[in-house]
């Protein structure tokens, strides 16, 4: 699963590598994301119901689960659930305490923007580029972008609803949570995501959880790290 304004299609090329290996790998659009539904609401009861509704559907059985930022926190509340019938958790970059809004220049770009004005991807960005400075962050958004049929492109993602979401997104797990599933927590050596004082956290909410650090990473790892995340990731699926 995906990250906050993210997409399935973030993950392609290390699903394809984890494919290869053996395993059968399924990437999911969010709701308000990618090429899923549009819903008003978006909270993490709905989410995890949404998630379990996906596994149910494809009968898939003890499936392991894994998610980036927001997806990793719907992993989370999915893992403290304790359902029957799930593997292990992989969890990118969040930890289980609140996290305060953060995208908030993003929104107003959405806001200031309309892209349906544009005939290319180029004139998007120069539109983009007053309200979103850094330039991989730009593109991370950019990759919302559809093209429209009579010219112009269109947002893919729900904005106005997550943009009402993002202090229900911050929330923390429940503070008398436990999973006792298998877990993997990675973090980026250069993000500010996972702190020193979120390990106590983390461990008291999953008291069997590995805790790795990824060097030379920032918040989006799998893709500034791809090689290291995807080795991580098969050793902790297929060991014992």
């Amino acid at each position: 699963m995906h990250g906050f304004l993210g997409m399935a299609d973030n993950w392609i090329s290390l699903g394809r590598r984890w494919a290869a290996e053996g395993f059968e790998v399924h990437l999911l659009d969010l709701r308000n994301h990618g090429k899923s539904f549009w819903d008003d609401r978006f909270d993490y009861e709905v989410l995890t119901e949404d998630l379990a509704r996906y596994i149910a559907h494809h009968r898939l059985d003890e499936p392991h689960i894994l998610g980036h930022s927001l997806g990793g926190k719907i992993a989370m509340w999915d893992a403290i659930q304790n359902r029957p019938g799930r593997g292990r958790y992989v969890i990118l970059d969040i930890a289980p305490r609140y996290y305060p809004p953060r995208h908030g220049f993003i929104f107003e770009a959405f806001k200031q923007v309309d892209p349906a004005r544009y005939r290319s991807r180029e004139e998007v960005e120069k539109a983009l580029a007053p309200y979103i400075p850094q330039r991989h962050i730009r593109l991370f958004v950019m990759k919302n972008l559809k093209r429209l049929p009579g010219g112009g492109f269109a947002w893919k993602l729900n904005w106005p609803v997550l943009e009402k979401s993002m202090e229900t997104i911050g929330r923390a797990l429940p503070a008398d949570a436990v999973s006792f599933h298998p877990a993997l927590f990675l973090r980026g050596d250069r993000s500010d995501y996972i702190h020193e004082a979120d390990m106590p956290l983390i461990r008291r909410h999953f008291p069997g959880a590995e805790i790795r650090t990824v060097p030379g990473a920032g918040h989006w790892l799998h893709a500034e790290r791809p090689d290291d995340i995807f080795v991580a990731v098969k050793d902790f699926l297929t060991g014992p």
